[in-house]
């Protein structure tokens, strides 16, 4: 099975030229991905990055993605960038619900599902992020919670064509003291969500990925498990020698 890798680069690099630099280095160096790459630069590169990448060798296998969409088409918004908005710039793929988001930004599950709700209604691909703040016993009644709001509304169709990345908090790179989750460990999770979903929902979601702290001495450990479709990764897209070299085990 094909592996997705989604490099979320959050509010980086500085400038333009940096983020074209990190491009055309993944561009000369990753050689044919046997996989699919979504880069999701911030909203001020979408344009630019996505005709660069149509223009590379990396389009055979690439996406345009956003990391983020507002919970309306349209309006008294302010600073926000709709899912319509998005589509007409070339992005694919929408990251909704990230934990930086959630947690340091206060988006409640309820926001998450109007933003899930846009991106779909605008026929983008969601990559969901669901994941518990805190590790601790607790976390699977958290997640089943989470994921029934965060899916609240949605049909089993609509389900089917959103991603969902397992992405807890306290594994995210940009905490001081953060480590990934085991494999083992993520799967829990993950079989978890899968059941929700199941059971409240009748449903399925088109894969599963995992989120936290991914860099090449882990990557492996994830992209060779059958029930998880790919990695959102995060500081270490940013690591142009890093990424290629995650790149490079996505296609073993």
């Amino acid at each position: 099975m094909k592996k997705i890798i989604i490099a979320n680069w959050k509010m980086n690099p500085g400038t333009l030229s940096e983020a074209e630099d990190l491009l055309n280095f993944i561009d000369e160096t990753a050689g044919d991905f046997q996989g699919l790459l979504v880069i999701c630069p911030p909203f001020v590169y979408l344009e630019d990055i996505g005709r660069l990448l149509k223009t590379s060798r990396l389009s055979k296998y690439t996406e345009l993605g956003a990391q983020d969409t507002a919970p309306a088409e349209a309006g008294a918004w302010t600073g926000e960038v709709s899912g319509r908005m998005l589509k007409r710039l070339g992005a694919r793929y929408v990251i909704v619900g990230h934990s930086e988001r959630r947690w340091k930004i206060g988006e409640s599950d309820e926001v998450t599902n109007k933003k899930l709700k846009t991106t779909l209604a605008n026929e983008l691909t969601a990559v969901v992020c669901l994941g518990e703040k805190i590790h601790d016993r607790s976390a699977k009644d958290f997640l089943k919670q989470q994921t029934a709001t965060t899916f609240d509304g949605l049909s089993v169709d609509e389900i089917s064509k959103c991603l969902i990345a397992y992405e807890p908090f306290w594994a995210v790179s940009s905490n001081k003291n953060s480590a990934p989750d085991t494999p083992e460990s993520a799967l829990e999770a993950i079989n978890c969500i899968r059941d929700s979903l199941d059971s409240k929902f009748s449903a399925s979601a088109a894969g599963f990925l995992y989120g936290g702290s991914v860099d090449s001495s882990n990557a492996s450990d994830f992209l060779s498990k059958q029930e998880i479709s790919g990695v959102l990764v995060g500081g270490a897209s940013l690591d142009r020698q890093e990424f290629v070299k995650i790149l490079k085990i996505g296609s073993l």
